[in-house]
C-alpha cells in the first residue's frame, strides 16, 4: 500500500471535515470491537426508556407553557 502523502495543511477546512466523513463512513461496525464494559453501558442506555418512560416534555406542554408566558 504505497500511496502518495496527502499534504493536509493544504486542505480547507471544508476539505477536511469531508475527509474525515468518508474515513468515518469507511469504518465498519467490526473494525470498531466494544468492550464488554462499554456494550453493557450502550445497552443499559438503550433500554432507558423501556424501563422509565419518555424523557422530556411534551411539545404540547411546552407550546402551553409558553404561550401562556407571552400573554
Amino acid at each position: 500500500m504505497n500511496k502518495p502523502a496527502l499534504d493536509l495543511s493544504k486542505l480547507t477546512a471544508d476539505e477536511k471535515l469531508e475527509l474525515i466523513d468518508d474515513l468515518w463512513r469507511s469504518l465498519s461496525s467490526d473494525d470498531l470491537p466494544l468492550s464488554p464494559e462499554l456494550r453493557a453501558e450502550l445497552d443499559r442506555r438503550l433500554d432507558r426508556p423501556e424501563r422509565e418512560g419518555p424523557i422530556g416534555v411534551p411539545w404540547e406542554d411546552v407550546r402551553a407553557e409558553m404561550t401562556t408566558r407571552g400573554s
